[in-house]
């Protein structure tokens, strides 16, 4: 029986992000698909949550194109199937009111989904409808609660000063922190030492960081990557590219143990995790590999090779 993700977020929680089906898909695919991601949670019992995101581009004017179908439907089928928790992800900048926001949780509360994950828009230059992520998470954190549900948000390791934006949406109720994809230790590792010395500074527990990983195969994979937001260090890319997306795992793996590694030896006190997310339906398969790798990794203590 899995644990409740409340609980699991303090003890190394491991998340699984499937893509969701787009708005196209028909209605018989997305039963095949839901039935596939059900089952590979069944056979992963060590996954605390799986998290759909929501697949939204904007125009230069900051308006959204929603790509994704009915993401809460998808996410109450599986989660019903599987018996696990599920996060449903919303850009709350395209929302057009708090109100709004709270139907729309409301929504997916009555599907039986009770942890959500809160993201701000693309640009900072962009005057957004929407309430800015700390504001979202104080308005429905309330909410959340009393159906005992969880909070989070998502970091950027390379933004300026996200410690401190860390720190304020922990004040604000976030329970725990996604990252970008990470391919290098020191940036999310020098981030989680600023966070946990301002949350020393400031009296607050930290909440949990849980560093995002996937599969790579192809140069094509690098660019939508990059397109996201990830930072990709140069002298990574070839070794990363591999037609069966081996040398991903790997590197994901190293990054996972060097940054375990890295925050123990210099005391850093900050709940750590894992999201194995799926870029690219291709990669559904890969990305199961990369899964059951990193559950292998998972409650890696930094001690020896």
């Amino acid at each position: 029986m899995r644990r409740p993700l409340s609980a699991a977020l303090a003890a190394r929680p491991l998340l699984f992000e499937p893509v969701p089906p787009s708005a196209r898909t028909p209605e018989d695919r997305v039963a095949v698909y839901v039935r596939r991601v059900a089952a590979l949670l069944q056979e992963h019992p060590r996954v605390d949550a799986f998290v759909v995101p929501e697949l939204v581009s904007e125009n230069h004017h900051g308006e959204p194109h929603y790509r994704s179908g009915d993401v809460a439907a998808f996410a109450s089928q599986v989660s019903q199937e599987s018996g696990c928790e599920a996060i449903l992800n919303k850009v709350v900048a395209h929302v057009h009111s708090t109100k709004e926001l709270e139907a729309w949780c409301g929504a997916a509360i009555s599907r039986g989904i009770r942890n959500m994950m809160f993201i701000g828009g693309t640009s900072r230059y962009i005057p957004y409808p929407g309430p800015s992520v700390v504001a979202a998470n104080a308005a429905l954190l309330p909410l959340l609660r009393r159906h005992s549900g969880v909070l989070g948000n998502v970091v950027i390791p390379h933004r300026e000063h996200e410690g401190y934006r860390m720190l304020t949406k922990t004040r604000a109720g976030a329970s725990f922190f996604t990252t970008q994809i990470v391919f290098d230790t020191e940036p999310i590792a020098e981030l989680i030492s600023e966070y946990a010395r301002l949350c020393g500074a400031y009296d607050v527990v930290p909440s949990a960081v849980l560093l995002s990983v996937a599969p790579v195969a192809d140069e094509d994979d690098l660019d939508f990557l990059r397109w996201l937001g990830a930072e990709i260090p140069t002298r990574y890319e070839r070794s990363l590219v591999s037609t069966d997306g081996s040398a991903s795992i790997r590197s994901a793996v190293a990054t996972w143990r060097s940054v375990v590694r890295t925050t123990a030896a210099r005391g850093v006190d900050v709940p750590l995790g894992l999201n194995v997310e799926v870029v690219s339906p291709r990669h559904f398969a890969v990305a199961v590999r990369l899964l059951a790798a990193m559950e292998l990794q998972i409650d890696y203590q930094g001690s020896g090779a």
